[in-house]
């Protein structure tokens, strides 16, 4: 496995902080898309649990400002060897003022502004914890993994070794088994609160605006990109400079392992979801909408017709009887969660095996409880653990439809 790149160190204010929020009231997704996302979400992760704990989050908390304050990004190169500021990808981030304080964040639920760097930094949800560590600042408290989570301890090993480069230990984890635990995030004082990846309500949103000043997501929950997600948080954090630059290095780690790997170039790939071997009367699948599905555009692979056309209702899961399966005859690649059973089912279904990519073996079955799993909705510190494995898997089974 690759070691996660902390490439970055964020510029921190020595000073106490202000940070405002100002809400709307509007609802950012109707009823039936929410609870899709929802359901994406979960499977990702997004209701991780764990038992709080504050072991050395004073430690954490403090080395993490400290690093900060100490280096800044500035000159960092990505690996190109270009310099990249968030003015160079502006165009992509309307709801993002600009890289100058104060910097208003236009999001869901209204537009947040930030006066100034926050030194305590706290993060809800799924993964929003990677940006500061990616950047160098270790948050004052972030919500426990359960997912993934092979040894069992609250945090996945990109996680872990973040914070170990960082010499940090392990800050407060929120248990979010039950939803997000607004007493343990009031209780690390943070001066911002960054949420981009994730389901929040609008009373969440309102809750935890009494807290510190709040960064949702742009749009749908559980729908924001990792681009976004970096670039989001990062703002939030008063650094976008820095959040591009962490999305230009990332994106050409990507290019130089995809370039190894010419045979995924424009291979027709689906994510397969919900698979129940004991009833293939209909296939499940995640449409471009779900962060696992449009990661495969990164990596150079296309998305089959009819998974396109799924992705126009704007849901984040489609589902066709399995009678219809001749809709996936354009598909070279199959990713789902599941062991070597799973595939000996699908090979051995009357239907489901005349699907090219099954009949052709085709398939990489992910183990949905562990790292790579998990790692299959890429996240700002998965990306570079699990690369090079899950790309070489990919690039594996494609291989065998050709």
């Amino acid at each position: 496995m690759r070691t996660a790149r902390l490439t970055f160190a964020a510029a921190v204010a020595a000073a106490a902080l202000a940070l405002t929020a100002c809400g709307s009231s509007d609802d950012p997704t109707d009823d039936e898309e929410t609870t899709s996302a929802e359901e994406t979400g979960s499977e990702t992760g997004s209701d991780d649990a764990g038992s709080a704990s504050e072991s050395g989050s004073e430690d954490a908390s403090e080395s993490g400002s400290e690093d900060a304050g100490e280096s800044g990004s500035e000159g960092a190169e990505d690996a190109s060897g270009e310099s990249v500021t968030f003015e160079d990808v502006a165009d992509d981030y309307p709801g993002i003022s600009g890289a100058e304080l104060p910097i208003e964040i236009d999001h869901a639920f209204g537009t947040t502004t930030i006066t100034e760097v926050p030194e305590r930094v706290a993060t809800v949800a799924w993964a929003n914890h990677e940006v500061p560590l990616a950047l160098g600042v270790v948050p004052v408290g972030f919500a426990a993994a359960n997912f993934g989570d092979d040894d069992g301890n609250g945090t996945l090993p990109w996680v872990e070794e973040a914070l170990e480069e960082l010499g940090a230990e392990t800050p407060v984890l929120f248990d979010e088994t039950d939803g997000i635990d607004f007493e343990a995030v009031s209780d690390t004082q943070p001066d911002v609160i960054l949420a981009a990846y994730s389901g929040l309500t609008q009373e969440d949103y309102d809750t935890l605006s009494q807290i510190a000043p709040v960064v949702p997501f742009p749009e749908e929950a559980w729908a924001t990109s990792w681009r976004d997600e970096i670039m989001y948080n990062a703002a939030g954090m008063g650094v976008p400079d820095e959040g591009a630059q962490l999305i230009a290095d990332l994106e050409a780690e990507i290019d130089e392992t995809v370039a190894q790997h010419p045979e995924l170039d424009g291979a027709t790939t689906m994510f397969l979801t919900h698979v129940d071997t004991s009833d293939l009367s209909v296939v499940n699948f995640y449409t471009a909408n779900d962060t696992r599905a449009a990661f495969f555009d990164d990596l150079g692979l296309t998305t089959p017709a009819a998974v396109e056309e799924a992705s126009a209702s704007g849901e984040f899961s489609g589902q066709v009887s399995a009678e219809q399966v001749d809709q996936f005859d354009d598909v070279d690649l199959i990713v789902t969660y599941g062991d070597a059973a799973l595939v000996d089912t699908l090979e051995a279904d009357p239907l489901l095996s005349q699907m090219p990519a099954v009949r052709n073996g085709a398939i990489v079955s992910l183990d949905g409880s562990g790292p790579l799993g998990t790692a299959a909705n890429p996240t700002p510190l998965s990306i570079s653990w699990v690369l090079e494995d899950y790309v070489s898997l990919l690039a594996e089974a494609v291989s065998s439809n050709q």
